[in-house]
């Protein structure tokens, strides 16, 4: 028999987020995750994927993935202290080091794992995080998970970071303090200002450390933001994930040798969770062997995500502060926002809406995705399709 208590905690919360318009619904696709896919038969111009450069069904990749199965199998058999790293473990390793211009690196099961595990082996209840209000939710459980005293700045506010540095700096109350920002900012697409961020880190010998989630493959030829400000050698972490741009799963975090060794013998993610699996490892060693023999995928990128951001605008809809190929089309009320997309669902585009608790309350979007992989005619088709439903609805 099961609890009353849950049942009715689960019922009334349930109906209350399905009546505010915030409840979620998963959409199970019938093809791969391309520039097209297809939901209950119904095909759609995908707009909502993180698959920046169409990797993730690249047949190069494929092919890599297909060929370790048949050598490794399908699984690492054990965690990596044990006798789960596999030689393409360390290959991985050593490449993500070369791509991100650090001294070494640490794969993960998953970019959320990342910052669970860096975070945490790094700072303590005696330590602090300056961290910026729009933080991923990843970094806000990881910074929890620390125990360190969280410190909130407003978003890329490099005055009020300054000042909240220098209190804690001068309260003489911590052992270690720690800045700690998205690279790019998903909802929105804006930059974190890093180089404003390095100086003031300089000034109060703060703990840097950068997600860039968002910003490896599109940013910096591929490398990411730090390398697009030309910081590789002044932030102490990058991290970042394996399942975006570079198409596969995973994360990573780069930086100092000694840092990458203390990771390994002290980041629980590391120490409990099976090894990523062969298969996985050699898609993303040859994603990031293409990231750095060619920009050709990432010039397609930012071409496609120009004109659909043009277009958009053009047509009267706001992107917010977006520099970056994610562009948010702000609607606003939560259950407007889930109607907007419902309806350019039946017109033939999947542009998910962006809702509290993602995004503050108010604030809905939906949250287009151009990748490397759309063609000029659908873009089109999308932007018209946005403009009959920004008509209809008196969006636009």
């Amino acid at each position: 028999m099961s609890s009353k208590a849950l049942e009715n905690f689960l019922k009334e919360n349930l109906s209350e987020l399905k009546s505010k318009g915030l409840y979620n619904v998963i959409d199970p696709l019938e093809s791969p995750n391309g520039p097209v896919i297809k939901i209950e038969g119904k095909e759609l111009i995908n707009l909502s994927s993180n698959n920046y450069l169409g990797l993730a069904t690249d047949e190069r990749l494929k092919e890599a993935a297909i060929e370790a199965v048949r050598e490794y199998g399908v699984g690492a058999g054990a965690v990596r202290t044990i006798n789960g790293t596999l030689e393409l473990h360390i290959k991985l390793e050593e490449k993500l080091a070369e791509f991100k211009h650090t001294e070494a690196a640490i794969a993960y099961q998953s970019g959320f794992n990342c910052n669970m595990a860096a975070i945490s082996a790094v700072m303590d209840q005696n330590d602090a995080i300056l961290s910026d209000e729009l933080n991923h939710a990843s970094i806000i459980d990881g910074c929890r998970l620390s125990k360190a005293k969280i410190i909130r700045f407003n978003h890329s506010d490099m005055d009020d970071l300054r000042t909240k540095a220098k209190e804690a700096k001068e309260s003489g109350q911590y052992n270690k303090i720690m800045v700690i920002t998205d690279g790019v900012f998903s909802m929105d697409g804006d930059i974190a200002k890093l180089p404003e961020i390095v100086e003031i880190a300089e000034e109060f010998d703060l703990i840097t450390y950068v997600d860039d989630a968002h910003g490896s493959g599109v940013l910096g030829n591929g490398a990411g933001t730090v390398k697009h400000f030309g910081l590789s050698a002044k932030i102490d972490f990058q991290i970042g994930t394996l399942s975006k741009a570079i198409g596969v799963v995973g994360g990573y975090v780069a930086g100092k040798k000694d840092l990458i060794d203390w990771l390994k013998v002290r980041s629980r993610p590391f120490l409990f969770s099976t090894a990523l699996p062969p298969g996985d490892i050699a898609a993303t060693i040859k994603a990031i062997d293409i990231l750095m023999n060619s920009t050709e995928l990432q010039h397609r990128l930012w071409d496609n995500a120009n004109y659909l951001k043009k277009g958009l605008l053009d047509l009267g809809f706001k992107v917010g502060e977006s520099e970056t190929p994610i562009t948010p089309c702000m609607i606003g009320e939560e259950k407007l926002t889930q109607e907007f997309s419902r309806k350019l669902y039946e017109e033939g585009v999947y542009a998910k809406a962006i809702v509290f608790p993602t995004v503050p309350r108010g604030s809905g979007r939906v949250r287009n995705m151009p990748t490397a992989a759309h063609t000029r005619e659908m873009l089109d088709q999308a932007i018209s399709i946005y403009e009959k439903v920004g008509k209809e609805m008196e969006i636009i």
